[in-house]
């Protein structure tokens, strides 16, 4: 007996953390705004929608959004804000079900198969979730429906800001098959750079490729591929599941050659890092620095704290006293990833100078 199509609900709040301080500051409404700390190596950690059409984004450097965007208003975060408005749309989501996996205070997956209320429809529950939302916290959500969690979130990235996209059975197999790989949630442009070296540059393209070529060209997610482009995903949706670690991690196109070509690459992926520790509300204590080789060997370090961190300033710096000219050894890096473990929860989070003030300048 074929098991019933379970019926998925990603849920991404728009610009969340710029909408929630243009909400409560009318001065910022209607203007470019940067949510990050301050400082010369701070990332944004959101960026408004007035800000978008000039090329800033999150995890940007704030200098480099500065520049793209003379006029952008930066204020920095508040998280005790964000928790209390993050706290009432989950309240939202669990009057519908049980089965609620946050991913970060402004992004959830919802298992609505067999739902507490609001009837059969997923779509119709997705669109009561969205005007609930905007009546108890007067900011906008976007969501995707579909059959299992990777076409959900397809979904809700089809309409921001303030939409609702819902996939049926019978439009996956066209959709995925003339979508370019880029816009496969996972695959980023470094990976989709060598899919093109191999002639794949489309869902139809990735179907055609065998799993087998996939997974000897990519490991075991070269076969997670040819799953997503098929529309397969049977991961279920983990409710209140617990952050172990927190990382980001970039495959280049070209391999990174000596320190400085390195040290260079840490401040973006730590900004990775400190975007999805704040979503999370986390703080870290180990900080573990990842390198694969030209030659497919991987090695980590690692550093455990006598303190929390969380800024990529901190996290930069801790991640660069673990890369030495003896761990490169002249190789060189494919790949290069920092990751947060010993998590723990925080209050505001701190801001946290340079441990190491001066290695990469003040």
């Amino acid at each position: 007996m074929t098991a019933p199509l379970r019926k998925i609900i990603h849920v991404d709040m728009d610009a969340f953390y710029a909408s929630v301080e243009q909400r409560d500051d009318p001065a910022l409404r209607g203007v470019p705004v940067a949510v990050a700390w301050g400082g010369r190596r701070s990332v944004v950690l959101t960026a408004s929608y007035e800000a978008r059409p000039y090329g800033v984004r999150s995890a940007m450097p704030l200098y480099r959004a500065l520049e793209r965007c003379p006029g952008l208003r930066v204020v920095p975060p508040r998280f005790d804000a964000y928790r209390e408005v993050s706290a009432q749309i989950r309240a939202v989501f669990r009057t519908y079900t049980t089965l609620v996996e946050p991913l970060s205070l402004d992004e959830a997956y919802l298992d609505v198969t067999a739902p507490l209320v609001g009837g059969p429809s997923a779509t119709r529950i997705a669109q009561a979730i969205r005007a609930q939302i905007r009546e108890r916290t007067g900011l906008s959500a976007t969501a995707g429906v579909s059959v299992n969690k990777f076409l959900a979130k397809l979904a809700s990235g089809m309409n921001k800001p303030d939409g609702l996209t819902v996939l049926l059975p019978e439009q996956i197999d066209e959709l995925l098959a003339g979508l370019p790989v880029a816009e496969f949630h996972g695959i980023g442009p470094a990976t989709a750079a060598k899919l093109a070296g191999l002639g794949i540059h489309t869902g139809a393209d990735l179907r055609a490729t065998s799993p087998e070529v996939l997974r000897e060209r990519f490991g075991v997610v070269g076969t997670h591929f040819w799953r997503i482009a098929h529309g397969l995903d049977d991961r279920p949706v983990e409710p209140d599941r617990p952050y172990r670690s927190i990382g980001a991690e970039e495959t280049y196109a070209d391999d990174l050659h000596g320190m400085p070509a390195v040290l260079a690459r840490l401040p973006g992926l730590a900004g990775g890092v400190e975007r999805r520790l704040a979503g999370a509300g986390q703080c870290a204590r180990t900080v573990i620095l990842k390198l694969k080789f030209d030659d497919r060997s991987v090695i980590t370090r690692r550093v455990t704290l006598p303190w929390p961190v969380q800024t990529a300033a901190a996290l930069t710096d801790t991640a660069a006293t673990l890369l030495t000219p003896e761990v490169l050894a002249g190789r060189g890096v494919r790949l290069a990833g920092i990751t947060a473990a010993t998590l723990m929860p925080v209050g505001e989070p701190p801001a946290q100078p340079p441990l190491f003030p001066g290695r990469f300048g003040t």
